[in-house]
């Protein structure tokens, strides 16, 4: 059971630091025109979705990552809504 918790610290760890640079940039730059509106809606309940599951099943990686991931993409949605148009 460790080396499974392990592995889903891991993997969470990876998909979820993939997305600092990209947030980073986004609010460094203020454009966010080449980001997609619909993808980022659709991650961000993507992301709800799998953190209500991680809570419901009691798994903590997915609970971690998922709440880190959530608050990402909602600064990812901020960014879209307030400079995706200039």
């Amino acid at each position: 059971m460790i080396g499974q918790e392990l592995l889903g610290y891991g993997g969470g760890l990876f998909i979820t630091v993939g997305f600092i640079p990209q947030v980073w940039r986004l609010f460094r730059l203020k454009s966010a025109r080449e980001i997609s509106l619909p993808f980022t809606i659709l991650f961000l309940f993507g992301t709800i979705s799998w953190l209500s599951y991680g809570i419901i099943f009691r798994l903590m990686p997915v609970i971690l990552w998922n709440s880190i991931s959530l608050g990402l993409m909602a600064a990812m949605l901020y960014a879209k809504l307030r400079y995706g148009k200039q």
